[in-house]
């Protein structure tokens, strides 16, 4: 399930809305309107678990 961000145009307020059904249809959390303009976003993955060595996998990565 995708969690888009948006801002509202009508009071400029930035929020996140999870998106259960492709029917959802956000509206601004402060003032209710739907007049949104979908904000670009990154996402992040977290690979492996965490070690002594650190985010180095091999351990043989120069310390900065």
């Amino acid at each position: 399930m995708p969690i888009y961000v948006y801002k509202c145009e009508e009071c400029g307020e930035v929020f996140e809305h999870l998106i259960i059904r492709s029917t959802d249809k956000p509206k601004c959390s402060k003032c209710g309107s739907e007049n949104l303009k979908k904000l670009p976003t990154t996402f992040g993955v977290k690979m492996g678990s965490s070690s002594s060595t650190g985010s180095c996998p091999t351990g043989t990565c120069p310390l900065g």
